[in-house]
């Protein structure tokens, strides 16, 4: 349905504070009584519920773009700050630790972006890619939350401070985790969704 603000029996609730993602308000919406004209209907009747599993595809794929977004954020300052910051004479990025360290980021932000790219291209060209998209949606997301924590590292204290965007990548990137369905939900859906190709193929 497409309920309009000032409808009689809807309003806008509560605006919740969030650990991240503070660029966008979060609110709660409330219905009492709320009476929506038939002509309002989006689709068909008692179609709903198969409307959003449909579009959780397109969702999935968003939320592994962000999460490549983010983590490539993360990778970029990192990359950046291991060339300004010195330490026994020489920036940080010529140590062997931080290199390692920028390897495994690099790797896993270059995996992630792939995984969402293919996702995104069968999803483009009309086929079905809910293991797809559930496996982009996993990996990227977790690669989001893991590269915010090796950029905090590289960082050190100050990126735990608000003069660097470090910090705030770090309080984004859980929500990508559990956005979408959380990804427990995902592995669900990649392991039932292989059983049921394999089952297929006889």
């Amino acid at each position: 349905m497409l309920i309009h603000k000032g409808t009689p029996g809807f309003r806008v609730g509560r605006h919740l504070k969030k650990l991240g993602y503070r660029g966008l308000r979060t609110s709660e919406l409330v219905f009492e009584d709320a009476r929506v004209p038939l002509e309002n209907l989006l689709g068909e009747e008692n179609a709903g519920f198969p409307m959003i599993m449909s579009a959780l595809e397109g969702g999935r794929i968003n939320v592994a773009a962000r999460s490549v977004g983010l983590a490539r954020a993360a990778f970029e300052d990192s990359i950046r700050y291991a060339q300004q910051r010195e330490t026994f004479g020489k920036p940080i990025g010529e140590h062997q630790a931080i290199q390692l360290k920028l390897a495994d980021m690099a790797t896993r932000l270059e995996a992630a972006r792939l995984l969402t790219k293919n996702a995104a291209e069968r999803k483009g060209s009309g086929l079905r890619c809910d293991v797809e998209a559930g496996m982009a949606k996993l990996f990227a997301s977790e690669t989001a939350l893991e590269l915010s924590m090796e950029a905090m590292r590289i960082h050190g204290g100050v990126g735990y401070t608000t003069e660097f965007p470090v910090e705030r990548l770090y309080r984004d990137a859980p929500l990508m985790v559990i956005g979408e369905g959380t990804n427990e939900i995902q592995r669900l859906v990649i392991a039932r969704g292989l059983l049921a190709r394999a089952r297929a193929q006889g």
